[in-house]
């Protein structure tokens, strides 16, 4: 991946907070929507809905797609290079 499209996904990431949020609080990990959701402060079937925006986008991927119940959901490498450059511009 490029420094166009890292810039360009983190233009799209940062134009949400609930996007934001939810590339934050999975950072290196694996979460479910319930505790996404819990975490942020909205309601689940909101945080699904952002879950499969930031999917289609390639920021995250579901690990296990056929569970109806418990989705586990982790960033994928263009989510956690937009982690590392927004650490940069932060600081």
């Amino acid at each position: 991946m490029n420094e166009d499209e890292i810039l360009n996904s983190l233009g799209y990431v940062m134009a949400s907070s609930y996007r934001l949020n939810v590339i934050k609080y999975i950072g290196k990990g694996v979460k479910i929507p319930s505790d996404i959701a819990k975490h942020i402060g909205v309601r689940t079937n909101h945080i699904s809905n952002v879950l499969a925006d930031l999917k289609d986008n390639n920021l995250v991927v579901c690990l296990n797609e056929h569970a109806h119940k418990g989705r586990l959901y982790k960033n994928t490498e263009l989510a956690l290079e937009i982690l590392k450059y927004l650490k940069k511009i932060e600081n």
